[in-house]
């Protein structure tokens, strides 16, 4: 592979913008030639913001096209894994936002034509690039904790999506919460044996409406018998709440929210700081430009992807047996959802 990675871009939305600014700006052996989006209006924009060399309104062109080595697919989700099996077919590696897909059929459809055409495959879970959960992960694999017990997460965005995209989700456990089941793992680097949710409709009546709930809380208990939390809401009236604990034998690792300043203000009205940073785009940033640095060069260099089709196959699997275990009211262990691929 050359030097210099050609890659088309698929999906002219908010998170393809973010990647098309890091894949032009901030990426070292990225080259951005393409973008394509149904809406021809929107790849246009893209491609005038950045200079990029082509807009298109169908993504089959970037698949015709031989100067292009990679596809990053930031469409809708219904389409990930189609376009995924189109790519491989013709041996274009990929980058494709979480999830591959709902349906485990057709991941496990994806997984066979990645490993057939052996394209690499990398999928967005952004969050493991973060320097913050990093630290996390290295500490409790040091040991210096000890042995991890008791994992926390809390994960609550500032404000609910639109009604039309929640109808589309998948609903909350695989849509939002699958972020966090993959932290989860990443940070205790151990499978997820048994999970037990429950929750409800208190952000806005619309989302039950819509067949889906609001704020959540998962349990999960690691094959290693480390146990842990998972908190979602779909509002937090101060901003993205993004935080993790991991306490074991030996001590405990604490991750607070990023905010703009760490300035405190302590007047006669009371101690103030800043809120924390508004949403996924402003907290993650970082986190986005290192997993695109990342695919690229796993794709120069021929080394594995540092996030599989399987790592995601497994998360989807987790945000299974929580929607399973919600509607069932008891605990349902990850086995009875999915057999490994």
């Amino acid at each position: 592979m050359s030097e210099v990675i050609n890659v088309g871009l698929i999906g002219a939305g908010r998170i393809g913008r973010v990647h098309a600014d890091n894949l032009v700006h901030h990426v070292p052996g990225a080259n951005l030639v393409a973008v394509a989006d149904i809406h021809m209006e929107a790849a246009e924009k893209i491609a005038a913001d950045f200079q990029i060399p082509a807009a298109l309104q169908d993504h089959r062109h970037l698949m015709d096209d031989k100067a292009v080595d990679a596809v990053v697919v930031c469409s809708s989700t219904d389409s990930h894994s189609e376009i995924v099996i189109d790519a491989a077919a013709v041996g274009k590696h990929v980058f494709c936002e979480k999830p591959i897909d709902h349906d485990l059929g057709r991941i496990d459809n994806v997984l066979a034509a990645v490993e057939k055409a052996s394209v690499k495959l990398q999928v967005g879970f952004n969050r493991r690039f973060d320097p913050n959960f990093r630290r996390v992960r290295e500490l409790v694999a040091a040991g210096d904790i000890g042995a991890p017990h008791i994992l926390r997460i809390t994960s609550r965005d500032p404000e609910p999506p639109p009604i039309n995209y929640i109808k589309g989700s998948g609903g909350i456990f695989l849509d939002m919460a699958i972020h966090d089941f993959d932290m989860a793992r990443f940070l205790i680097d151990n499978e997820v044996d048994e999970i037990f949710a429950t929750g409800g409709v208190m952000v806005d009546p619309q989302i039950g409406e819509a067949g889906d709930i609001d704020t959540a809380l998962t349990t999960l208990r690691f094959a290693n018998g480390v146990l842990g939390t998972i908190d979602n809401s779909r509002k937090s009236v101060y901003g993205y709440d993004q935080r993790v604990e991991v306490f074991g034998s030996e001590g405990a690792v604490v991750v607070s929210n990023n905010t703009p300043d760490t300035a405190t203000v302590s007047n006669a009205r009371g101690v103030h700081s800043a809120r924390p940073l508004f949403f996924f785009v402003e907290r993650y940033m970082e986190s986005y430009v290192e997993e695109m640095k990342a695919f690229v060069e796993c794709v120069q260099q021929d080394i594995p992807s540092p996030v599989t089709g399987m790592d995601c196959r497994v998360s989807v699997v987790m945000g299974l047996a929580a929607k399973k275990s919600y509607g069932e009211h008891r605990p349902v262990y990850v086995s009875e959802v999915g057999a490994s691929a």
